[in-house]
């Protein structure tokens, strides 16, 4: 249990429930079973502290008023000295104490705004974010930050950390988020999800923090939207302020608008899509989002119908973006479900995509791929879609594929030793990776543009037999 909390958590994950429950579990366990934990107590107490002891102050888990009591009879030092460890339990572990929340809010109503950078962590990028927009973020943590929307600390240090706000729309956008009035609708299914302990526009508000801090700890929970989830983390990580705009469309009018081929599609009006209830089990952007992004998505299918071509051809551009390349390659007859042209397939990926083939160009925009997932014994599952965020060296010079998986869980056995990482090779927090041939080896799918920029290489083909292995 303790290596699976630790191995879900290095992903940072956005919903962390079960794993709270997990910790607790493990907690009462240790507690009530006289064992002999050897070097697992170490992970155990880390796990266990963060959540409920993480500093000085609050290591006995004294209650969050006792806790209130406590910070009042600190001076300057030893409130540092909780910032401080707030803020190193919080990034070590990827967990928020409610007390974490507590002191956040204690500060802003004691004039203690100066520890609140120690307080969430900062580098000087995070710091420099907060100084300029200092009255937003404090705003923020007033109207958002509770110790039921706890987890939502370490979405707001990560949304600072990414310098999100320098992004001329975004600040505003968020000063209108601050005051919405949501539609009845919409707080109802906010209310069913999270509870009514809170207003349902503070768990919004808070689930906007955390996607736009954590973009790739977006999950579809156990729904089958992955196109959906999908596109909420590229726009987080890519386009927040269409995020933004989303978000507001749905909340206040319970309707959201896309184009497609110049028609204008609008969800309030369209049939179900590929989910049948509402997305319960997932942060609270896309509890309401996905419901109409799955009928949108769902509506431009039914316009391809009639092609005889794999329908994200022409989807994918016009569901996540302009900055979607609008090559569009595919490895499938779609008919029969035979592999075609499969020479050009991988030889055109690696002229894309491989820096030792394309010139060194990196990944500019994260592109929708989609992958043929396979079990553990290399029986074909299904297709799903996946994002590709970057391709590049590992510390032991293997070149790897770093891409998002909306799974909630990216670690993944796919048969014939094709196993995904997810830490210790070179991973971002959220990233999954496979080494570049693995990766190909499972996609079927791929966006490309036409235009060639920087140095052609030299460098020849590497010979197809070496994908067999994979296959």
């Amino acid at each position: 249990m303790v290596d699976e909390a630790w191995r879900v958590l290095a992903q940072r994950p956005i919903q962390v429930n079960p794993i709270k429950a997990m910790i607790t579990q493990i907690s009462i366990l240790v507690s009530q079973e006289q064992v002999n934990l050897g070097e697992a107590k170490l992970g155990i107490d880390r796990l266990v502290s963060a959540l409920y002891g993480p500093t000085q102050g609050c290591y006995d888990d004294p209650g969050l008023d006792a806790y209130c009591q406590r910070l009042s009879a600190m001076d300057n030092n030893s409130l540092q000295q909780e910032a401080m460890g707030f803020a190193r339990a919080m990034h070590d572990v990827g967990l928020a104490s409610d007390y974490h929340a507590i002191f956040l809010r204690w500060l802003l109503d004691n004039e203690g705004s100066d520890i609140l950078p120690t307080a969430l962590g900062l580098s000087n990028t995070g710091l420099d974010c907060l100084v300029t927009y200092r009255q937003l973020v404090h705003t923020l943590i007033q109207e958002a930050i509770y110790p039921q929307t706890a987890q939502a600390v370490y979405g707001l240090a990560m949304l600072l950390e990414r310098g999100v706000l320098f992004d001329a729309p975004v600040a505003p956008s968020l000063w209108r988020q601050i005051h919405l009035n949501l539609h009845p609708d919409v707080a109802a299914s906010l209310t069913l999800a999270f509870g009514d302990q809170l207003p349902a526009r503070v768990h919004l508000l808070a689930g906007v923090m955390s996607v736009l801090g954590q973009p790739l700890g977006v999950a579809q929970g156990n729904n089958p939207t992955c196109q959906s989830a999908r596109a909420i983390s590229m726009w987080a990580y890519n386009d927040p302020d269409y995020l933004l705009n989303c978000i507001v469309q749905v909340a206040c009018n319970t309707s959201l608008r896309m184009h497609f081929e110049g028609k204008t599609l609008d969800s309030h009006t369209l049939l179900q899509g590929l989910s049948t209830a509402l997305p319960f089990d997932t942060d609270p952007v896309s509890v309401v989002l996905v419901p109409h992004l799955d009928k949108l998505y769902i509506e431009m299918g039914r316009c391809c119908v009639s092609r005889d071509q794999d329908p994200h051809k022409w989807i994918n551009p016009e569901f996540h973006g302009w900055y979607v390349g609008r090559e569009f390659m595919i490895a499938v007859e779609v008919k029969t479900g035979m592999l075609k042209d499969f020479d050009g397939f991988i030889e055109r990926f690696y002229r894309s995509y491989h820096p030792l083939y394309n010139g060194n160009i990196p990944v500019i925009h994260p592109q929708p791929v989609g992958v043929a997932v396979t079990s553990s014994q290399g029986r074909f599952i299904g297709w799903h879609a996946v994002t590709l965020i970057r391709v590049a060296f590992d510390q032991d010079n293997v070149m790897r594929v770093y891409f998002y998986n909306p799974n909630n869980d990216s670690g993944q056995d796919w048969g014939n030793e094709v196993v995904v990482s997810t830490q210790g090779k070179g991973e971002q927090y959220g990233e999954a990776s496979l080494p570049f041939e693995q990766f190909l080896s499972r996609l079927y799918l791929y966006h490309d543009d036409t235009i060639q920029v920087g140095i052609k290489s030299h460098y020849p083909m590497k010979q197809l037999p070496m994908l067999n292995e994979w296959l």
